[in-house]
Order: structure tokens, then sequence, then C-alpha cells
């Protein structure tokens, strides 16, 4: 079991892809543990700790544009309420809540009300789930589709198949919201191809969600959360 272990977490890919496997784990695993709301909570100390241990080498700050990066995340997030405004209930159609895309899980009950859920909800938004999904999805599964091993290929490397692919299948990881989450993929996607930093798509997306994360608690849209 030792030796498994260490051959496994010993692979390039480890730190980039484990951190999502068990980020996606605890999604399906975490509500049905019998901690009510303190589920919260755990998610964040079990990621963040995950993530400090196995992936602290490879998670670069560095940024080459950091306005640029904040202009982004903001234009994101306007991207992704903008069907809303105009589509008011468009995520109820056919095309985006069905049995393949699903149409969110209720949150717990209570959820809205408890304090301590709400902010450690906001932290995993804006804190590691920008690193993890980035870390994923523009640092290695981007660079995995150009070539196997990826180590060899620079980051923000473009090709037109790695591009879109990685983009359509971010877009699939968002359930009802695959629509928004496709215009989010193809920007994220485009900014480390422009900025090839780690670090600038980690601002973006930490800036597009802690605006959503503000817009759920202060107007009570907790469907966003879902």
């Amino acid at each position: 079991m030792i030796t498994a272990w260490r051959r496994l977490s010993g692979h390039p890919a480890f730190p980039w892809v484990a951190p999502f496997v068990l980020f996606m784990a605890l999604l399906v695993v975490g509500p049905r543990l019998p901690i009510g709301l303190w589920e919260q909570p755990l998610r964040v100390v079990v990621l963040a700790a995950f993530l400090w241990l196995v992936s602290r080498r490879v998670i670069d700050p560095d940024l080459a544009r950091p306005l640029g990066s904040v202009l982004l995340g903001a234009g994101v997030f306007v991207l992704w309420m903008a069907p809303d405004v105009i589509w008011p209930g468009y995520r109820e159609h056919w095309l985006f809540s069905n049995a393949l895309t699903g149409g969110g899980a209720p949150l717990p009950e209570g959820f809205a009300e408890s304090r301590m859920a709400v902010a450690f909800r906001a932290v995993r938004a804006v804190v590691l789930v920008p690193v993890i999904e980035e870390l994923f999805w523009r640092g290695w599964l981007m660079r995995w589709l150009i070539r196997s091993d990826f180590e060899r290929v620079p980051l923000g490397a473009y090709s037109p198949r790695a591009f879109w692919l990685t983009a359509l299948l971010f877009a699939s990881e968002h359930g009802s919201f695959w629509g928004v989450g496709l215009i989010a993929g193809i920007a994220y996607n485009w900014w480390i191809v422009r900025t090839r930093r780690l670090g600038d798509c980690i601002l973006a997306h930490a800036v597009t969600n802690g605006l959503l994360s503000a817009y759920v608690i202060t107007g009570g849209r907790w469907e966003y959360w879902l």
C-alpha cells in the first residue's frame, strides 16, 4: 500500500491532478456525511491541507498582468450573470437542465442561516477552487492534450485541439451552467495563452468567484451555489 502510494504520488501529474480528483470526490461524498453543515469547513480544511502537502511546489504565484487578470475575472463574472438578466430562468430550459447536465443539488437545510457554512463555502470558492481548477485544467490538461509528457510543454502553449477540448470539458463540469461555463473556459484558456502564467489565471478565476460569491451572499441568490 505504501509502495503504491509512493509510486502514485511520484508521478509528474500527481500534484496537478490529485487535488481536483479529491475536490470532485468530496462533492459526491461530502453531502452524504452525517455531520450536517460542518461538512463545509471539513471540505476547506481537507482541500487546503492536501494542496499544501502535494501541490505547493507547482503553484507559481508570479503574475505577468495582474490588472488584466482582475479585469478579465470581472468580465467573466458579468458574462456569467448576463444570460439571467437577458433571459430570466433560461437554465430551466431543457437544453441546460436535463438528465445529462442535471439541475443542481439543493443546498443543505439551514445553510443560508449559518454564517459559518456560508463563510467556509465562500472561502472554498474564492481561495481554493481557483487554485485546484487552474492546476488541473490549464496547468495539466491543456498541456497533456498537446503531449503526454506534459512537463515538456510550456504553460500557455497553444493547440486548437487542446484549447477547445479543455474549454468544453471545463464547461461540462458546471452542469446546468455549462453555457456560461464554456464562455469562462474559453476566457481562461485565452488568458493562459496570453500570459503564460498560471498565477494570472488563478487570480482571474478568484476574482470571478469572489464577485459571484458576493452577489450570492448579498442578494440571497443561493441557486448560483448549487
